[in-house]
């Protein structure tokens, strides 16, 4: 983990910008900046819940408006670029591609534009795709490509993005690969904290068999984006990974933290991907996300191994252990109220 000690005056006085500021990972990643002195912009589109309170420059700002964001990055030395759209198949493809491409186009031109001395994107490892004949998932994996059997929208939106900051040569730029993200600090919640929020107050009535997929403390990506910026090479990728587990193990580990027991049933997947065309239809009826879709069940069932040898090596990136990652965040739930 990088300290306030590893700075010296002059970065602590530099501006860093953080799109998406108000989401997961933004949360967090804002409260490490400031944690280590640094002067902190967030780029708020609506929601400000993530750093309320927090002593930072607010500027309102859209990925999809390029004047909006030239201005929000004026005089900024150092951009962290989270802002996306997360989809599992509840929003269109083209709602997807317009921030995860045009958006991630867009704020590339602001940084050439502000003439910022390096850009960290926050990319997925589900902009990734094994190799033929291969299991594992590491740095130098092929981008998926448009068409490509058996991936989403999201998928192959990440990917495209990733091929824009790449392509972008007169741009200092670094790119980290998150797996699946939990954690504290997690407004409004993600997707995955949806489920575990619902684990903990006993409203999910059953869980889904599938893969094993990999989890990764939001902080723990923070440490390695922060390293990247630091010690990244210039136009490389950084796999940020966790611990393997599957739906029904990570349940059955946040029981043990919440004392509430996870489900005893746990639904095949061929009876899951029966309902998936229902389920978002009954979310929309009751105002909210669904919990599953024919799109996240394609994703459950695709489990893929991951290495992230090259973010050890050249970051020193050392996630913590999953329980430190569901104690703190049960914790933080609590606080907060949501329990």
């Amino acid at each position: 983990m990088v300290t306030t000690t590893d700075l010296d005056d002059d970065s602590r006085r530099q501006v860093v910008a953080v799109t998406g500021a108000s989401g997961h990972l933004g949360a967090n990643l804002v409260r490490a900046l400031l944690a280590e002195g640094r002067r902190v912009r967030v780029l708020i589109r609506e929601s400000s819940q993530g750093v309320e309170g927090l002593h930072v420059e607010v500027v309102r700002a859209d990925v999809l408006d390029r004047g909006s964001l030239e201005r929000a990055l004026a005089g900024a030395t150092t951009v962290y670029h989270l802002a996306a759209r997360l989809s599992a198949g509840w929003d269109s493809a083209d709602k997807v591609h317009q921030v995860n491409v045009i958006g991630t186009q867009n704020v590339i031109e602001a940084c050439l534009a502000a003439r910022a001395r390096r850009m960290i994107h926050f990319s997925s490892i589900q902009a990734l795709s094994a190799r033929p004949g291969q299991e594992t998932i590491d740095e130098d994996s092929p981008l998926v490509r448009p068409g490509e059997r058996g991936r989403g929208a999201y998928d192959v939106a990440k990917a495209e993005a990733e091929h824009s900051v790449l392509a972008a040569r007169d741009l200092d730029s670094v790119i980290v690969n998150p797996t699946a993200v939990i954690g504290p600090w997690d407004f409004p919640p993600s997707p995955m904290g949806e489920i575990l929020l619902a684990l903990a107050r006993g409203t999910l009535p059953a869980l889904i068999s599938g893969a094993r997929h990999d989890f990764v403390d939001a902080r723990d990506v923070v440490a390695g984006a922060l390293a990247a910026e630091r010690r990244g090479r210039r136009g490389q990728r950084y796999v940020l990974s966790g611990t393997p587990l599957s739906l029904v193990d990570l349940a059955r580990r946040w029981s043990q933290v919440t004392g509430r027991p996870a489900p005893r049933f746990v639904a095949p997947m061929w009876l899951a991907r029966l309902a998936a065309p229902i389920a978002p239809s009954w979310a929309h009826v009751r105002h909210r996300r669904p919990l599953f879709t024919s799109e996240s069940l394609r994703i459950l069932r695709a489990g893929h191994l991951v290495s992230r040898r090259k973010a050890e090596s050249e970051l020193s990136y050392q996630p913590r252990p999953i329980e430190e990652t569901l104690r703190d965040l049960h914790a933080w739930m609590k606080h907060e109220g949501r329990l």
